[in-house]
C-alpha cells in the first residue's frame, strides 16, 4: 500500500497540477525525497537550505503535525496521508 500525500494549490505548479501523489517511504523526509526525485525544486519550497522544514510550512501525517511529533524523521504507515498546508499570513 501507498501513502497519500495531498499537494496544496501553491505547490502544485511544481506538480504539473498533480494534486495527490502516492508514494512509498518510511518517513515524512524520504517522501520529500520522493517528491524532489519526481518534481525537481519542490524540496525547496517544503525544506530550508540546511534541511530543516520551513517555519510556514505545516505537514501533517494522518492529522497529527510533524512538528509535534518527530519533524521529517517522522515514521509514515503504509496507508498514511499526509498533507502538505503552507501557512498563509493576514490580517
Amino acid at each position: 500500500m501507498a501513502q497519500t500525500v495531498i499537494i496544496p494549490t501553491p505547490l502544485r505548479r511544481f506538480t504539473d497540477g498533480v494534486e495527490t501523489v502516492e508514494t512509498s517511504a518510511a518517513t515524512v523526509g524520504e517522501i520529500f525525497g520522493q517528491l524532489e526525485s519526481r518534481y525537481p525544486g519542490i524540496r525547496a519550497r517544503l525544506c530550508e537550505e540546511n534541511g530543516d522544514l520551513r517555519r510556514f510550512i505545516n505537514v501533517y501525517v494522518d492529522g497529527e503535525d510533524i512538528r509535534f511529533l518527530n519533524r521529517l524523521d517522522t515514521p509514515v504507515g503504509p496507508q498514511a496521508e499526509v498533507s502538505i498546508v503552507p501557512a498563509i499570513a493576514g490580517g
